[in-house]
């Protein structure tokens, strides 16, 4: 049995702290808000993120982050993204120990353009941790805490590392692999985000299957576009945390992003969904980061640039799917062959 530190109570973190717990660990579970912990506590429920979800006795949450750390071996950060940097501050004076840190955020940084274990590398002193372990793939947090059937990817730069975590998490329910790379496998699990909210708003808009099958494949190819060009290995978007987890977000109404885009493709203006939704739509941000960073790596993401159109100048959803489909011609192999070519470049 380990003890592990859970940081974010929301649907998220909360399933994830179900396989832990399930897994025979001794969680803490941190939240900012007293009124959760209480409900966590007192009730074992977790109504606004997971209705109908018994939480177990060996999840104890808390608003007191010394408390929460205190003589752990790991520390799971499951916050928005916007938050990582504040939450990594906080455990700079909260940590006495060293710890494996593992996040299962998906995002990208505006302006800077960080992944978040880059920017948890620059808040987070390196005498407190030993390695940080990335995990995503396919993984709604409402099927994970009716211990449904999960499969996901974690990555690390030691592989000892990421095979601990592997073995703190994997049970008969939540199947866990290892990847090498931590770079693809946290650029896919963000910028998918940015194509389910693509595939909401076609939905929104009454598109078929044709287009929704059309823009999950094309966008998969800028993913890939932008992925090689930061270093990762372009096979990883074929995986879980590539396809997988573009498949899952794109298809589901569990997907907020997917939800948020639906509601942008039936006439909503973004202030309105985003108050509507009352959760992080990662999307959002992600979509104003890859946008700048598609532009700073001469990466050509017509997609992402045509919802970043949407949400940040309120261009109307039809037009800009007339502009995608009225683009000048192109081979389709022509974007294997260029990804292909500059990795046996590099």
């Amino acid at each position: 049995m380990e003890s592990v530190a859970v940081l974010g109570a929301g649907s998220w973190g909360t399933a994830l702290a179900l396989v832990l717990a399930d897994n025979g660990h001794d969680v803490r579970l941190w939240t900012h808000r007293p009124s959760l912990a209480e409900e966590i506590n007192t009730n074992r429920t977790n109504e606004k993120y997971l209705k109908d979800i018994t939480i177990p006795e060996n999840i104890k949450a808390s608003t007191d982050l010394d408390y929460v750390v205190d003589g752990v071996n790991h520390v799971v950060l499951v916050v928005p993204t916007k938050a990582i940097r504040d939450v990594c501050q906080k455990l700079n004076h909260s940590l006495k120990q060293k710890v494996t840190i593992t996040h299962a955020s998906k995002g990208i940084e505006p302006e800077t353009y960080k992944r978040v274990s880059e920017a948890i590398r620059e808040e987070l002193s390196e005498e407190l941790y030993d390695d940080i372990v990335v995990l995503s793939g396919p993984s709604h947090a409402e099927e994970v805490s009716l211990r449904q059937p999960t499969t996901v990817t974690v990555s690390a730069d030691v592989l000892e590392k990421a095979e601990n975590v592997q073995d703190l998490f994997m049970n008969r329910q939540f199947r866990v692999y290892t990847s090498p790379d931590i770079v693809g496998v946290e650029l896919g699990g963000a910028l998918k985000n940015i194509i389910a909210l693509g595939a909401g708003i076609s939905d929104g808009l009454g598109y078929g299957d044709n287009a929704k099958a059309a823009l999950i494949t094309r966008g998969l190819a800028e993913i890939a576009r932008l992925g090689t060009s930061m270093g990762a290995n372009p096979l990883t978007f074929s995986g879980l945390t590539g396809i997988g987890d573009l498949i899952v977000t794109c298809t589901s109404s569990h997907s907020r992003n997917w939800r948020a885009g639906y509601k942008l493709g039936q006439g909503h203006d973004l202030e309105e969904v985003l108050e509507q939704m009352g959760m992080v739509v990662e999307g959002v941000r992600t979509t104003k980061a890859a946008y700048q960073l598609s532009d700073s790596q001469e990466v050509e993401m017509p997609i992402t640039a045509g919802i970043y159109q949407i949400l940040f100048e309120s261009q109307d959803p039809r037009d800009v799917v007339d502009q995608l489909m009225t683009r000048i011609k192109r081979h389709e192999m022509e974007d294997l062959t260029n990804i292909l070519g500059q990795q046996m470049n590099d």
